[in-house]
């Protein structure tokens, strides 16, 4: 995963450096040519150039008021530029200052879409553009800038083309930071030719532009025209910077191109190229992502600083290359966690299967309030989907409720994914039914639920309603919607679905599609069909086709396929227990006790154990999980105690235990 940190190499990041004293400029320049009224009105504007916090702005603005001075332009253009821009400002300030005034100035405006391009809702920058243009101001290459920030943010594609067309018109089309800022919002927005026009226009290119182009190529991840770019860079002795070496590193670290990311940091090496921190991050970064463990905990160690993304880094490393015991034990070292590092470990945890400690660690992040983000969440539901914990998933949604939280459609998806798989489909229908935008990921959830819940017509309709929405279905949607067949028994809807996969919506048959096939026709005991089905496969059978076909036999006793099925098993090589031991049943169900010792030998030759199941139940919000002959419970003794009353009784009222359709256990084989 990327880091905020790496986030300091973006176009806006470095036009902020560039153009950070853009606004006193010509400020500083009608200062000279300026007369003010009084002494007093000449006092107060320079007081303003030092202001440095919101407490000195406001009881110099209370002087400018008291002292008559409201309508002088210049000084309140001061008071809204500081507002607006300085770190300590405050941008609803600059909004009701700024709204006082009969008659914004060009200064004026541009500051404020310059504090509105950086807030958390930059389309208000956009608007505010527009109400410039209507007043009759003329934009510049001050304006232009921020305004194209605020485009790339709210990834504004044709708002971006009309104001590239309206810096032609006024002739500043050509000015390098708003060729810059074109670079960037084309890159973000998904148009890389377009963006390679803007910079190939540049007749004096700077190092910025350069970065640009080359961290644009690098987000889309191409690789090959990133590192043409610096060769030709480098070629016109232009020297590469920090930010150069991070998007040649970051686009090496998309593609796990190990080798070419070695010879970015051979460069560095030999060239002597002074690095800071974010470069050294990036490195460790990159051979995390690339799977080189070694190699990224030697830069790591040999880093004379460390912030929390060089910890971050390796704890991330650890958790998806390595032990995960190793990414723990970087994490408990930390000086310093964010919510990335603890986003890191849990959902190690949960990549591990392990979601009770997934959520304990959450549980423990929250103890030391640090405040969860989206990503936490997406993560923290997708464990409480693995393990069916309905309570802690509520929560979940009670909390974002409760914070009055915008989910994106990601979160929104997790939301349905996990009221479904635990079991309150109702619940998933309903916020899927309300969600603001729904994609396509939204409808394969949804429809995934439904089959899961074996809502066959349901499933079906809902694909009628996707249809109908003008979402486009892919390899997924079919997945889910010939399972929903399966389990339904709806063999002649899923043939047709199936062909229309292929003949209308123009998506190839992947083998989950065939083993969803193979499971209908095998429910329905067309097992002939299900044959010549796996017979006409472009691909060679995995163990999930012949695991659906076993399935079937087993259903109808057939024990012939069984037996053609085996051969395919031992030629594909050793697999998981789970269709050895179904092989075994379906033998000792016809009684033949010679094939069941066979297939024990074959697991023992094999060197395969049955695995042991799982099993969790929910008690007063708490969910306990065990296992065959568990003890490890407190009260294990008298769980057991009950269960052994609840067979006699059983008994004395005349039931018996039939294990005609029970697995045996590998041990009893």
């Amino acid at each position: 995963m990327s880091f905020t940190t790496l986030k300091y190499s973006t176009v806006g990041s470095r036009l902020k450096h560039s153009l950070f004293h853009f606004h006193t400029q010509p400020n500083r320049a009608t200062t000279f040519a300026h007369t003010f009224k009084s002494p007093t009105h000449q006092n107060l504007h320079h007081l303003l150039e030092k202001c440095s916090s919101m407490r000195e702005l406001k009881l110099l603005h209370a002087q400018i008021i008291l002292h008559g001075l409201s309508n002088e332009k210049l000084t309140l253009g001061k008071v809204v530029s500081f507002c607006a821009i300085a770190d300590t400002g405050d941008l609803e300030y600059a909004r009701l200052v700024f709204e006082k005034i009969p008659e914004p100035n060009k200064f004026m405006y541009n500051s404020l879409i310059r504090g509105y391009s950086n807030c958390d809702d930059p389309i208000k920058a956009i608007l505010l553009y527009r109400k410039m243009i209507g007043s009759g101001h003329s934009p510049n290459e001050f304006t232009l800038p921020f305004v194209l920030k605020a485009c790339t943010r709210k990834l504004a594609y044709w708002e971006a083309v009309i104001v590239h067309g309206q810096a032609i018109k006024l002739g500043i089309g050509y000015q390098v930071c708003v060729q810059n800022a074109l670079i960037n919002v084309y890159v973000v927005c998904g148009s890389s030719r377009y963006a390679q026009q803007v910079f190939d226009d540049i007749s004096d290119r700077t190092l910025v532009s350069w970065n640009s182009m080359i961290g644009g190529y690098s987000k889309m991840g191409c690789c090959k025209e990133a590192f043409l770019l610096f060769r030709e860079m480098r070629g016109l002795g232009v020297e590469p910077d920090e930010f150069t070496l991070v998007s040649l590193l970051s686009v090496c670290s998309q593609g796990g191109d190990l080798d070419l990311a070695r010879c970015v940091h051979l460069y560095i090496e030999i060239t002597g190229i002074k690095v800071d921190l974010i470069v050294r991050n990036a490195l460790v970064d990159m051979y995390a992502k690339c799977g080189h463990l070694h190699s990224a905990k030697t830069v790591f160690d040999r880093m004379p600083d460390k912030n929390v993304v060089s910890w971050t880094s390796m704890v991330t490393a650890y958790a998806k290359h390595g032990p995960t015991e190793s990414a723990q034990q970087f994490f408990d070292n930390m000086p310093v966690k964010n919510v990335v590092s603890w986003n890191s470990m849990i959902s190690a945890y949960v990549r591990e299967g392990r979601c009770r400690e997934a959520l304990d660690l959450f549980h423990k992040m929250c103890d030391l309030n640090v405040v969860p983000d989206e990503a936490t969440l997406v993560t923290v539901l997708s464990a409480c989907s693995q393990i069916g914990d309905l309570v802690m998933g509520m929560e979940i949604h009670n909390y974002m409720c409760s914070n009055n939280l915008k989910p994106s459609v990601s979160l929104f998806n997790s939301l349905i994914d996990m009221y479904a798989k635990c079991g309150a489909l109702r619940i998933a229908m309903d916020i899927f039914n309300k969600m603001p935008e729904q994609n396509l990921v939204s409808w394969n959830v949804i429809i995934g639920a439904l089959a899961l819940h074996g809502c066959g017509l349901e499933t079906i309709d809902l694909f009628k309603k996707m249809q109908a929405s003008g979402v486009w279905p892919d390899g997924i949607t079919f997945t889910g919607l010939l399972s929903a067949c399966s389990h339904s028994g709806l063999v002649v809807l899923g043939r047709y679905y199936f062909d229309k996969m292929s003949s209308v919506y123009g998506l190839s048959h992947e083998i989950e599609h065939y083993a969803c096939m193979v499971d209908l026709l095998g429910r329905g005991g067309l097992l002939k069909e299900a044959i010549r089905l796996i017979g006409g496969m472009p691909m060679k059978p995995d163990v999930v086709v012949w695991g659906a076909l076993l399935g079937a036999c087993r259903t109808y006793g057939n024990i012939e396929v069984a037996k053609q099925i085996l051969k395919q098993l031992l030629e594909m090589g050793p697999h998981s227990s789970g269709l050895y031991v179904l092989l075994s049943n379906i033998y000792s169900e016809a009684e033949r006790w010679e094939d069941v010792k066979k297939i024990r030998k074959l697991m023992n030759y094999h060197g395969i154990t049955k695995c042991r199941a799982i099993s969790f139940i929910e008690i007063d919000g708490c969910v306990y999980e065990f296992l065959v002959d568990d003890k490890r419970h407190e009260i294990s003794s008298s769980i057991y105690s009950t269960l052994d009353q609840l067979t006699d009784h059983l008994k004395s009222l005349g039931y018996s235990c039939n294990l005609s359709n029970a697995y045996f256990n590998v041990e009893e084989i």
